[in-house]
């Protein structure tokens, strides 16, 4: 009935007063069901919201509800996707009410970025490509600067990220220049002796690429230890979510068809796509099908897997080498990060992780980062309230390994338990014994 409404090619997608609209009726469901009350501050404060009110009943309270109120709600989600997996109102269900709230949310900001609304540092933090490709070239001292108290508290008036947070650093040498520096000297999967089971198209994301290619690096040496040989398609870019959480879909939909035109002829070239980050899974997935309506966008979505996702595919088809001569932890503690469990692909780099003889402890608790909201001045108090469980549950295990699959998460736990976590494929490629590059 109304799942057009969520349609970013809908004419009525940037309309405020039918936002406002599907906004109330939304708020009407969640107040009677309230099943995501303890996911995140919006659910919180917007159902404290209609309590406060006196009125005689729930509809009432949320007719009510002024803009200012709305605003509040739409500014605490940080999509992190997780009401969407527990809503029983999806728009994949066959019911009366229809209910995707982070696609409401994104839409809110959308009509945000039209009236003028949305920060100049959201935009700003925005070209996480052009920020990578000038601090990568000059990384040690950019590293030094975002340790320094004074330099970061300019960088709070600037860019509005709190001078408190610790930020991941920049490596000096990218993904890509590795790969393709590795590419010329003939080494892959045929090369080193390993079964040829073909061969996937890697998007690296731009962590990856500017500032831990070290998941990447262990990525291909997992893969061709396997005998699937990897690629590097020319063009890629960011995968544009941080266009998304600024409300800006016009930039999104430019890096959506850059990544779409340089991955969908290696897709009709056979080859599926791995990504080792969740949130540039989720949103090659799930978002550039719906916001571009293409054919390629589709084939490019219905190829796409998390890295691990993709090897535990591959070992229900023909077991992977679980010889392992490196290495190996006993035990591990491993973050479920929350666009990974969005992805709703089950806990495979869980699965990956015990193929080494590791128990595995899983910790399914949110780090309230979601791009740059968890570390934007204004939030750093709730994001860290919300991310006190995952803390708590990393500081209480004694496994001497931990994991996660989000770098991004990965700095908050560092940042907040002083221990540093690995990405599940880093963990398989030292239980491989394969030398970090």
């Amino acid at each position: 009935m109304t799942a057009h409404l969520y349609d970013p090619l809908d004419p009525k997608y940037l309309a405020p007063e039918d936002a406002r609209g599907e906004r109330d009726r939304t708020f009407h469901v969640c107040a009677d069901c309230r099943i995501c009350v303890r996911l995140c501050p919006s659910f919180r404060s917007l159902f404290r919201m209609i309590d406060e009110r006196e009125a005689d009943d729930h509809a009432q309270a949320v007719d009510s509800l002024t803009d200012a109120e709305h605003q509040r709600v739409v500014d605490e989600c940080y999509q992190c996707k997780l009401c969407y997996v527990v809503c029983p109102y999806t728009p994949d269900r066959e019911q009366e009410w229809v209910i995707d709230f982070p696609r409401l949310m994104l839409r809110s900001l959308a009509i945000e970025d039209q009236q003028g609304k949305v920060s100049r540092s959201a935009k700003l933090l925005a070209r996480t490509d052009l920020h990578g490709k000038v601090a990568t070239k000059a990384a040690p001292i950019v590293n030094r600067v975002n340790n320094v108290k004074f330099l970061r508290g300019v960088m709070q008036k600037t860019t509005g990220i709190a001078k408190e947070r610790k930020l991941p650093s920049y490596a000096r040498n990218r993904f890509s220049k590795w790969f393709r520096r590795r590419a010329t000297r003939g080494r892959d999967a045929v090369a080193s002796g390993a079964p040829d089971r073909g061969s996937v198209a890697v998007f690296p994301s731009c962590l990856v690429e500017y500032q831990e290619p070290a998941i990447g690096i262990a990525l291909v040496g997992v893969y061709e230890r396997n005998g699937i040989a990897c690629e590097l398609p020319e063009g890629q870019v960011c995968c544009g979510m941080p266009w998304l959480d600024a409300g800006d879909i016009g930039k999104f939909r430019e890096h959506a068809e850059r990544n779409v035109a340089a991955l969908a002829p290696a897709v009709k070239d056979g080859h599926d796509v791995v990504v080792p980050q969740p949130t540039c899974g989720y949103v090659l997935k799930n978002e550039y099908a719906d916001f571009l309506g293409t054919e390629d966008a589709r084939l490019v979505a219905e190829h796409t897997f998390d890295g691990s996702e993709y090897l535990m595919k591959r070992h229900r088809e023909e077991p992977l080498d679980t010889e392992f001569d490196g290495d190996v932890a006993e035990s591990i503690t491993w973050q479920a990060a929350c666009h990974y469990r969005a992805q709703e692909i089950g806990p495979k780099s869980r699965d990956l992780m015990q193929l080494t003889g590791a128990k595995v402890q899983m910790v399914e608790r949110c780090s309230a980062i979601d791009g740059t909201w968890g570390l934007r001045a204004e939030n750093v108090e709730m994001a860290r309230r919300v991310a006190k469980p995952l803390m708590e549950a990393v500081q209480k295990s004694d496994a001497p390994v931990v994991a996660g699959d989000c770098h991004l998460a990965n700095t908050a736990i560092l940042e907040g338990t002083g221990r540093e976590p690995l990405h599940p494929l880093q963990v398989l490629a030292r239980a491989y014994g394969i030398e970090e590059d």
